[in-house]
């Protein structure tokens, strides 16, 4: 089974592909889709134009997405809400399962510590996708942690 993970963001959204064969976990890539538009309609046009790319490249089974969670700053929240609409309505236009989960049911799958730092989890996806080279940047990290979290929640 191929899992897509993307980690939703205003102005860069990371993406990790694993598959998950007899118990064993491949990486098959991550990376990002930048935003850099002045025009914010144009990003969530661009965002859901290179998501296409991804899917149609890696030919995934399903998704696993970061829910939203507080932000501080509401503009933020606000874009990144509507970043992550794009998201999931591309997800489901290309009849992908999709499942979402907070940042601390990730952080619990992969590292086992609900709170657990950047650094434990970067190390912890490393380890369990057997990379060797560093992933960066950390919204990729966090894309390929939702993407393994994904695997492991398999719901029919």
């Amino acid at each position: 089974m191929i899992v897509l993970g993307i980690d939703p963001g205003s102005t860069r959204i990371g993406y990790g592909v694993v598959r998950h064969e007899d118990s064993q976990l491949i990486c098959l890539g991550w990376g990002t889709i930048e935003n850099k538009n002045r025009d914010h309609l144009l990003d969530l046009r661009d965002t859901e134009r290179e998501l296409i790319k991804i899917i149609r490249k890696y030919k995934p089974d399903r998704a696993g997405v970061e829910k939203l969670f507080f932000a501080k700053n509401q503009k933020t929240a606000m874009a990144v809400s509507e970043t992550r609409g794009v998201i999931l309505l591309t997800l489901a236009k290309q009849s992908l399962p999709i499942q979402e989960f907070t940042p601390m049911e990730v952080k619990q799958m992969v590292s086992s510590y609900g709170k657990a730092e950047k650094s434990q989890v970067r190390r912890m996806v490393q380890f369990l996708l057997g990379v060797r080279e560093p992933i960066r940047p950390d919204d990729a990290v966090d894309a390929l942690a939702i993407a393994i979290c994904c695997s492991h929640n398999i719901i029919p």
